[in-house]
């Protein structure tokens, strides 16, 4: 059985435009156990096309609380839950996902009671539990260790780099981070390190085509995300097995393709480089 990651939605940021990717989420599959981190606009569409069955979800990981991360959580499982899910899923995350889930099955509340009387369903309030991502504490979901660290993205206080481990595979995920050289020790000798990246000649053409934004969604680039260059740099410190770049900033500039994504990690990281598109999927290699 092929271990594997697969980016469903390689997309920075909410706004999605005819022709974008969309927004962030990957599915993680080691030794046979699947893990969603992330659950942004497209996600349930995105594990679909990756031949998951919607019923089999079982762990999610959200990361931190931007919309292009979670806004599509709630609806995920409610369509999970109409194509058959009945068994419990462990959401873990930022503290607020409580409240989120509050809100959301309260919009639901008479489509899920109408489904509970009308077609025999379980209820699916039951079946969602939500448990708080703490900095460096193990979590253990089947044969997965998971461990988390700390990202710098401000002003979120709770945002996290997330460490998978099993079936003798190290995958880690950077998360929305500004530059954090510790993400070298947090990735040491991973399989495959999943860093978030931008490019800086990008930005401005961005920010203007975006257009309801002033200086402070430039500001907030820069302070709260990681050039290219710099994610290259953690995964050269790192020792990592392959470095894929993920929720691309900008992503859908047809200015800017795949080759600059390269150039700009080229002086840095000569390893095998995987530049994140919708439904990637990047097989880890066969243990020897």
């Amino acid at each position: 059985m092929t271990d594997f990651v697969a980016l469903l939605g390689t997309k920075g940021g909410p706004a999605i435009r005819s022709g974008s990717p969309m927004p962030t989420s990957s599915l993680l599959s080691l030794g046979g156990q699947r893990i969603v981190v992330d659950a942004g606009l497209g996600v349930t569409r995105g594990l679909c096309d990756q031949g998951m069955a919607l019923k089999d979800i079982r762990t999610v990981f959200i990361t931190h609380l931007h919309s292009d991360h979670y806004l599509e959580l709630g609806p995920l499982l409610h369509t999970a839950w109409t194509a058959g899910l009945k068994t419990p899923v462990r959401i873990w995350g930022p503290s607020g996902l409580a409240a989120y889930f509050e809100g959301f099955f309260l919009s639901m509340r008479e489509d899920i009671d109408t489904r509970i009387e009308d077609e025999g369903r379980p209820d699916l309030r039951d079946l969602v539990s939500c448990h708080v991502i703490r900095d460096g504490e193990a979590i253990i979901e089947g044969g997965i260790t998971a461990v988390a660290m700390p990202s710098i993205h401000p002003p979120l206080r709770e945002s996290w780099s997330l460490s998978f481990r099993g079936a003798g595979r190290h995958v880690v995920f950077s998360g929305d981070t500004a530059h954090n050289p510790a993400l070298a020790d947090f990735a040491r000798g991973a399989d495959l390190l999943i860093h978030e990246a931008m490019l800086a000649e990008g930005l401005e053409a961005l920010q203007r085509r975006i257009g309801n934004g002033d200086d402070r969604l430039m500001a907030h680039w820069l302070r709260a995300h990681t050039l290219a260059e710099d994610a290259a740099r953690v995964a050269a410190e790192a020792g990592v097995g392959a470095l894929a770049l993920h929720h691309l900033i900008p992503s859908d500039d047809p200015d800017f393709g795949v080759t600059d994504w390269q150039c700009a990690c080229a002086p840095h990281w000569q390893g095998p480089l995987h530049v994140g598109r919708d439904g990637l999927r990047i097989d880890l290699p066969l243990l020897g």
